[in-house]
């Protein structure tokens, strides 16, 4: 019994010692984190991503969470009676639909901040709206009015800047203004995106509901650990890459090319998901990163 809980406690140091030289390079590196999909509904998995947000945070990262909440909006809608409306993958947002998207975003948003000063780390939840954070124009999908939904023209992140001086955690609901000070709902990947930029953040980190990309959609062999810009259109012009994935690798894409060092698309509905990615030698998800940025091993 001694040895195997000396084999265990072995186990727990190789398991520090290996994360070491990533906590080395990123520390005091800003870290932003694109939380939706599965893992904001099942209350386990919404733990464990705030444990390791709040890990990043405790071990020296500048981590800012920027969360959606389109499952539960649909929820709302349906509950008042409507009925939720797509195009093109995007919600097609009245009056009455954003006044539900923002309350509830600002419920979802909240509810974050609680769970991370439950585990000792201060939290500030803000919307696009504070501090002119998220400048918009109103988005068509192609070329059709969808309502109140927003176009990211500008990003002032003084107020992001302020709070990670201040060492507060900043999580971020979708919502900004446009020049005439309406309300409009923001894709959250898209916010998330932007915000990066504005940053220079060191990685974007996207939890969805897949593994990461695939050389073949239809074989998850195939699941590719690390890809550079270049082989990431190259996939997209021979047609492997469709339906929601089109929209996210352009926005990983988008970053890489504005300043951001790598974009990591990862299945949020693995436990600790964030951990394994950023501080194991292979990883689990997809490291998007440029072309000259060079592999991250320790092998």
């Amino acid at each position: 019994m001694e040895d195997r809980s000396m084999d265990e406690l072995l186990k727990k140091a190789s398991v520090l010692i290996e994360a070491l030289p990533y906590i080395q390079r990123f520390n005091r590196k800003i870290i932003v984190v694109k939380y939706g999909g599965s893992a904001m509904v099942d209350e386990e998995l919404k733990r464990s991503v705030i444990e390791d947000v709040t890990l990043l945070k405790l071990v020296g990262f500048k981590p800012i969470i920027v969360h959606g909440g389109g499952k539960e909006i649909s929820r709302w809608v349906e509950k008042s009676g409507m009925e939720p409306k797509f195009v093109n993958g995007l919600r097609v947002t009245d009056e009455p639909t954003m006044e539900i998207a923002e309350m509830v975003l600002n419920k979802v948003n909240k509810s974050l901040v609680q769970l991370v000063e439950q585990l000792g780390v201060l939290a500030v939840g803000v919307s696009g709206k504070d501090g002119g954070m998220l400048k918009v124009d109103k988005k068509y999908a192609g070329g059709e009015d969808i309502g109140f939904v927003g176009d990211i023209r500008e990003v002032n992140p003084k107020i992001l800047y302020d709070l990670l001086e201040k060492d507060f955690l900043p999580i971020v609901a979708p919502i900004g203004l446009d020049d005439h000070y309406q309300t409009y709902n923001i894709n959250a990947d898209d916010a998330a995106c932007a915000i990066a930029r504005a940053v220079s953040a060191e990685k974007l980190a996207f939890l969805t509901d897949i593994e990461g990309v695939y050389k073949d959609p239809k074989d998850p062999s195939t699941l590719i650990s690390e890809l550079p810009v270049t082989e990431a259109r190259k996939l997209i012009d021979s047609g492997f890459i469709g339906g929601g994935m089109l929209p996210k690798l352009g926005n990983c894409m988008d970053a890489i090319e504005n300043g951001v060092s790598r974009v990591h698309i990862l299945d949020g509905r693995i436990p600790h998901c964030l951990l394994l990615e950023i501080f194991t030698n292979r990883g689990i998800g997809t490291a998007i990163l440029g072309d000259k940025e060079t592999k991250f091993y320790h092998e």
